[in-house]
């Protein structure tokens, strides 16, 4: 059985990520991408759906783990009765192909360790070919080939690939996992010390230009370097999660593939990664979605693929059991076929947002917005499919006409403030309309309340958002009723749902329960402080803080009945919404985001003279420094394999070069 979603931790390379628990075990793992077919499952399935664990052989008497500084390279410690052991887990930001490094380091006494890995592409179903070729393991499946080096000796058990050492003070132990196309030639293996030492310093120097002093930077800071980590980073689009199908409620049907990335996000996004002081990032989340949202504007959609993939078709892995149970396992998602008219407003106001903060606006870009707000103009009113993705009948939702309103307002603000050409004053109109039908038709006068779509009496938490968009100021009576609404019928332990979904299955289309989103928990928080209930604010805020994991994480939602997290995970929304939260609570509003042209300048520098390049890579290819290069460690297992009757060489001279033949490759002579 799969760990408690808040026992895993995130490791990544800007391209996909690994999700690590707590017992040393890799048990999510898509390669080369975020999108890609995983070759670990078994956080949705079980062990022989893959799985790479490095771990004490006896029992652990405690563990503890935690990431170095601001950084994604994580370490888990395990104290054993004989002595201490820590392992440094990280991917290398990517020049090539994806590696996985894993260092054992022996802090005090003696620890008997046992290495398990079980290769599983295509989701966990199939087993691969398996063979060494001198100090490589190799496995070979389709189109995927895996290659493990180690110093350590491995073995075959029950088609999975063991190994038992011993580490002892001062020593390290590397593993490292790297995946390349099986018709080419293995790669050779980067040198896992100087690895792990890059990916610590690039971090650092990435979330060095952070310079929010608030009382939570740490939490802050953590939710931008996880924001960083779900960043595609060859094209700037940021994914929602990790992961597929970690359930919105154990045990059932709620299962969506969140590896794709959301048009929904988009402003809040741009917003969070702006006040952070990664206005690189930003613009080119900006420019990712310009790309994406190109052509016909009728056949917009709420999601891409990490490239800006339009056919994201859904279908369900049968042969996953689930994370706990709970079924089907999804890949896809056929919400990206839905209309839902909010996305046209997120893509205004990202665009308004990215030239508020000194980023001009180009000409294709401004063309592009007038085509969006021909659409708009012409379909407003529209029923459509919601915020939320329900799978049930469309309807007026309140939230998609306040969007809509947002699309129009923000084209206005484009055209004044930036002095773009276009028919201001039909869409002043425009805008007036869409207004004042919102106040008619999606306020309750009885309920006291905005509601969920019109003729409506449910709440929907998609409403905290009137304030946050300008629509109405979070002062309005409307408003203020609205917010007590869903103080009182809509939260759980304090933390806000976003619909009641056991009672709206007309709507959805769904059964069962589901936990506080925790987005919308952050935005309550938000409506308190605007409202000028600031004790308020920061009491549910710190709350929500205190959902976090020991690693500063967050999934999607969290069950207050269970009291645990559930949804996918780690989850863009939920840091996302953090970050703009912490700003607003502690004072920094938006208006001081500007485009950072000296710490973008300094950024660059401190990057070239750590020998990093600013885009991520390193200066000096990982791949080509050999283990003569790396500091002698006191007890450290030589280069070549132990007891394989060779000398010990470096893995230059071991491992063939990308693109020779094998049969060209001459092994070394004792």
């Amino acid at each position: 059985m799969s760990l408690a979603i808040e026992d895993y931790g995130i490791i990544g390379d800007t391209h996909t990520a690994a999700l690590v628990g707590t017992d040393g075990s890799i048990d999510w793992l898509c390669l080369p991408r975020f999108d890609s077919p995983s070759c670990f499952a078994k956080l949705l399935g079980d062990e022989s759906n893959g799985f790479w664990r490095i771990a004490p052989a006896g029992e652990v008497r405690r563990r503890s783990r935690h990431y170095h500084g601001d950084s994604l390279v994580l370490e888990t410690e395990f104290e054993t009765s004989t002595g201490a052991v820590r392992l440094v887990d990280c991917m290398p930001l990517r020049e090539d192909l994806p590696h996985v490094v894993r260092m054992v380091e022996g802090i005090g006494g003696e620890v008997a360790m046992r290495m398990d890995l079980a290769m599983r592409p295509g989701y966990g179903r199939v087993i691969p070919w398996v063979r060494r070729t001198g100090s490589l393991l190799l496995a070979a499946a389709g189109p995927d080939g895996l290659a493990l080096w180690t110093p350590v000796r491995t073995r075959g058990e029950g088609m999975t690939t063991v190994a038992e050492f011993t580490v002892s003070a001062g020593q390290h132990t590397p593993f490292v996992l790297t995946w390349f196309p099986s018709h080419e030639s293995p790669p050779r293996p980067v040198d896992a010390r100087y690895a792990v030492a890059d990916t610590r310093m690039w971090w650092q120097e990435w979330s060095s230009v952070n310079d929010f002093n608030g009382p939570w930077r740490g939490a802050v800071m953590r939710s931008l370097v996880t924001l960083k980590a779900l960043t595609y980073r060859p094209t700037g689009g940021i994914v929602a999660a990790a992961t597929t199908s970690l359930p919105e409620t154990v045990g059932g049907v709620r299962n969506w593939d969140y590896r794709y990335c959301w048009l929904r996000d988009a402003t809040l996004t741009l917003t969070a990664l702006m006040r952070g002081g990664f206005h690189e990032e930003a613009m080119s989340w900006r420019d990712w979605l310009l790309r994406a949202v190109a052509g016909d504007p009728a056949e917009l959609q709420i999601m891409y693929g990490p490239a800006g993939e339009r056919r994201l078709d859904e279908w369900e892995v049968d042969w996953l059991a689930g994370y706990e149970g709970s079924k089907p396992v999804r890949v896809g998602n056929a919400a990206s076929g839905q209309f839902q008219l909010d996305v046209y407003g997120e893509v205004m106001s990202a665009l308004y947002q990215a030239c508020v903060v000194g980023d001009p606006v180009s000409a294709p870009a401004w063309d592009l917005q007038r085509v969006l707000m021909d659409f708009v103009s012409g379909h407003w009113q529209d029923p459509d499919d919601g915020i939320w993705e329900v799978r049930g009948p469309r309807r007026n939702f309140t939230h998609s006409k306040v969007m809509a309103w947002v699309a129009v307002d923000r084209a206005i603000r484009m055209a004044e403030e930036f002095q773009q050409q276009g028919p201001v004053e039909d869409w002043k109109k425009l805008r007036g309309r869409i207004h004042a039908e919102v106040l008619e038709k999606g306020y309750d006068e009885k309920r006291g309340a905005f509601t969920q779509y019109y003729g409506s009496d449910a709440l929907d938490a998609s409403l905290l958002m009137i304030p946050i968009v300008d629509f109405l100021p979070a002062t309005d009576p409307r408003m203020i009723s609205t917010v007590e609404a869903i103080q009182r019928e809509l939260t759980e332990d304090g933390f806000v749902l976003r619909y009641r979904a056991a009672d709206a299955h007309d709507v959805d289309g769904l059964e069962g329960h589901e936990g506080a989103f925790l987005a919308c928990s952050f935005w309550m928080a938000d409506n308190l402080a605007m409202m000028g209930r600031s004790e308020e604010a920061v009491e549910l805020f710190e709350r929500l803080l205190g959902l976090r994991n020991d690693l500063g994480l967050l999934a999607e939602e969290y069950d207050a009945r269970l009291g645990r997290q559930v949804g996918n995970f780690p989850q863009a929304f939920s840091h996302v919404s953090l970050v703009n939260s912490a700003y607003s609570l502690a004072g920094r509003s938006t208006d001081e985001m500007k485009r950072p042209g000296a710490i973008g300048l300094l950024r660059r520098a401190r990057s070239w003279q750590s020998g990093l390049h600013p885009t991520g890579g390193s200066a000096r290819p990982l791949a080509h420094r050999s283990s003569r290069q790396a500091p002698a460690s006191p007890g450290a297992e030589p280069a070549g394999v132990p007891g394989d009757g060779r000398a010990a060489v470096p893995e230059s001279r071991t491992a063939g070069r990308r693109g020779e033949r094998r049969g060209d490759r001459k092994e070394p002579t004792p």
